[in-house]
């Protein structure tokens, strides 16, 4: 894992956590990154120095003060690298997914005919999930449809 510093075009500060560079490099590329401040998915990679851990867990000084709005806490150890809040918002997502797979119909490359049927009445109204292309998810939009992307988070794609 990966945490980088990142800022939006309107200057709003936050951390997040990335499987790898190239795992940021995707997600920003298909606007799945946004401003938890105000939503905007114009997201780049602010300035922050490298932070070592030696061999006995102790978080070596940066090379040059890095540049932040809060400051950080020195881990305490493995798990401490995950911020609390960040864990409690993976866990949250995981329940929404989770409760959604137990409790919907996978329809797979379907979905947007499902979701049309349902939406004109052709077939009854039930809770469904399952996959759209950008184009596909921005036409149902467009009709009036409902539908959001399903939660993924980094553990889900190992």
């Amino acid at each position: 894992m990966i945490r980088y510093a990142l800022h939006c075009d309107r200057k709003h500060e936050f951390e997040s956590w990335f499987q790898s560079s190239s795992a940021y490099d995707s997600q920003v590329k298909r606007k799945l990154v946004t401003c938890p401040i105000c939503g905007s998915a114009k997201v780049d990679k602010a300035i922050m120095a490298p932070r070592i851990v030696g061999k006995k867990g102790r978080v070596a000084p940066p090379a040059e003060p890095a540049t932040t709005t809060a400051p950080e806490a020195a881990p305490s150890g493995p798990t401490s690298l995950m911020m609390a809040q960040e864990r409690e918002l993976r866990a949250k997502l995981k329940e929404l997914r989770d409760h959604i797979v137990k409790n919907a119909d996978n329809v797979g490359e379907r979905f947007a005919n499902e979701a049309r049927a349902m939406h004109y009445g052709d077939k009854e109204h039930r809770p469904i999930y399952g996959e759209a292309s950008p184009d596909e998810a921005k036409s149902l939009i467009d009709e009036g449809i409902e539908v959001s992307p399903l939660p993924t988070l980094p553990e889900d794609r190992n």
